[in-house]
């Protein structure tokens, strides 16, 4: 079951990706728009542009997810996985929008004064009703947000993995294999439609006390996020956390220039292309990234540093200072923690957990309201300094630097932790040679798949291959042929392993996409 929750999680940041380029979109858009004057030129026109297309995917959530959860958690033949995913996304809001006009509910019938003036709601039920419902790609349907495409998206993967290979008759050849799927899609919609239409008001409403939950707990609810977002990495389920919150009204609702925001991240890019907006939610379960990343993990690595034994420091230099930057400008933090979660777990999960929690608190409390956490996706930030309220960040981020150099060189030093640098081995640090780094080089970009798949204990051992932002995820028909921890980190670059059952997951960092594609071109399946 947890690979499958996991698979899930991977598989939404395939369509993550696209948000990411519409916050960029909308930042510069939205800093160059709304500080000009005239709307006649042509420069006004073009980042007029940028700012419409970074809104056209925040506006259209749900098809994205519908889409990308479909290819991401397909076995094969991905292209036609994504085709009836997006078939099956609009099937499913027509059969709900149906149903709906079946019980007499239309959006004329369902709008707030015609519920209080002809059907006798009182003003916040007529209101709590109203907001179940919406349009999808001009479709009349329940307002679901991102969780219609998840549900779509997943059953599609379903259906696909299960018939993908189906064998029609002789007369109906034609539509053998994934054509088959997309009639099956069909089929299936409406009983599902059937059911979402009557289960979904229980589940907004349950989705609806969460939020209040959330939203009323203040500092304390913030501090929980950290902790589990970050407790959960080693086992990769920290999407399923910080996912809804960000991405689904579990974060928080509002209104921006008459348009509905769900989720932290969204309300925040609404109020970035705000002319309006005076700043950012400061209840937004992402500043406290920062000073993390910038500053926490910045201290971290200058104790392993400066612990390091003398002759070993430029070697610990050079693979620290890499990490730091990728840390702090992109906001991949896994090498990092992952060096000092299986050398001495007891600094991860005792010390940089419940810390990485408090900076969520800390940066809530002094009003940190600023629009990303990592510093290339900050710039926007320039264009519209007047919404950004992080003057804190200045002597936040040189604190958190301050606690976490010294607890981690004291803990590192107490425990007596083999972090890098500090083995009794001589060699597990050592600096390539010419030739060293010519096979490396060589590995890397040819011959690194096809080991990995040995590592695997094989082509035939292997049953899926996928991976997430950092992580290869590999289902195994049996995990115990995978390679020992050392061969993956000492042989195969890997930055850390999680094993589980039937599955095993290697981190490798920011290019993890063109090994896992170079993997599934030595084993002859679709990428």
């Amino acid at each position: 079951m947890r690979d499958k929750v996991q698979a899930l999680a991977g598989g939404m940041m395939v369509s993550i990706i696209v948000l990411v380029i519409a916050g960029i979109y909308i930042g510069v858009g939205a800093g160059v728009v709304n500080q000009m004057l005239s709307q006649d030129s042509v420069i006004y026109a073009f980042f007029k542009l940028m700012l419409d297309l970074g809104l056209m995917v925040m506006r259209n959530l749900p098809p994205f997810f519908a889409i990308g959860l479909a290819f991401a958690l397909s076995k094969a033949e991905k292209g036609w996985a994504a085709f009836t995913g997006f078939t099956m996304f609009m099937c499913f809001n027509v059969a709900i929008g149906s149903i709906a006009a079946f019980n007499g509910w239309t959006p004329d019938t369902i709008s707030v004064d015609y519920l209080v003036n002809n059907m006798g709601y009182e003003k916040v039920a007529a209101q709590n009703f109203n907001s179940l419902w919406g349009e999808n790609l001009g479709v009349f349907s329940y307002n679901m947000g991102i969780f219609s495409g998840i549900i779509v998206g997943c059953i599609t993967a379903a259906l696909h993995n299960r018939f993908y290979k189906y064998e029609m008759p002789s007369m109906l050849s034609f539509f053998s294999g994934p054509r088959a799927v997309v009639i099956f899609a069909y089929m299936a919609i409406m009983p599902i439609s059937l059911i979402a239409y009557y289960a979904w008001p229980p589940i907004a409403g349950g989705l609806q006390s969460i939020t209040t939950l959330i939203t009323s707990s203040g500092i304390f609810g913030s501090f929980l996020f950290g902790v589990f977002d970050k407790g959960l990495l080693p086992f990769g389920l920290h999407h399923l956390i910080a996912f809804p919150i960000e991405y689904t009204r579990v974060g928080g609702v509002m209104e921006i220039d008459g348009v509905i925001y769900e989720g932290v991240r969204n309300i925040m890019n609404g109020q970035m292309s705000s002319p309006d907006a005076t700043g950012y939610i400061t209840h937004n379960f992402t500043s406290g990234r920062i000073p993390i990343q910038i500053g926490g993990l910045t201290g971290a690595a200058y104790a392993m540093y400066v612990t390091a034994k003398t002759e070993n420091r430029k070697k610990v230099a050079a693979i620290m200072v890499p990490a730091v930057f990728t840390a702090a400008v992109i906001g991949i933090t896994e090498p990092l923690e992952y060096t000092f979660l299986f050398v001495q777990p007891f600094l991860f999960f005792a010390v940089h957990v419940p810390l990485n929690g408090l900076a969520y608190v800390i940066t809530e409390m002094f009003g940190v309201s600023i629009h990303g956490n990592q510093l290339l996706f900050m710039v926007p930030n320039l264009l519209q300094p007047e919404k950004v309220h992080a003057w804190a960040l200045l002597w936040i981020v040189p604190l958190y630097f301050v606690v976490y150099f010294y607890t981690f060189k004291y803990f590192i030093l107490k425990f007596d932790s083999k972090t890098p640098g500090r083995e009794e081995e001589e060699g597990d640090i050592a600096l390539y040679s010419k030739e060293d780094f010519k096979k490396k080089q060589q590995q890397n970009t040819a011959g690194l798949p096809v080991e990995i798949i040995k590592a695997l204990g094989g082509a035939e051992n292997i049953e899926n291959v996928s991976n997430c932002a950092t992580r290869l995820r590999v289902s195994l028909h049996d995990e115990n042929l995978a390679a020992s921890d050392d061969v993956w980190k000492k042989e195969l670059s890997a930055i850390g392993v999680v094993r589980m059952p039937k599955g095993i997951q290697v981190i490798y960092g920011a290019n993890v996409i063109t090994i896992a594609s170079g993997i599934k071109e030595a084993l002859g399946v679709d990428s």
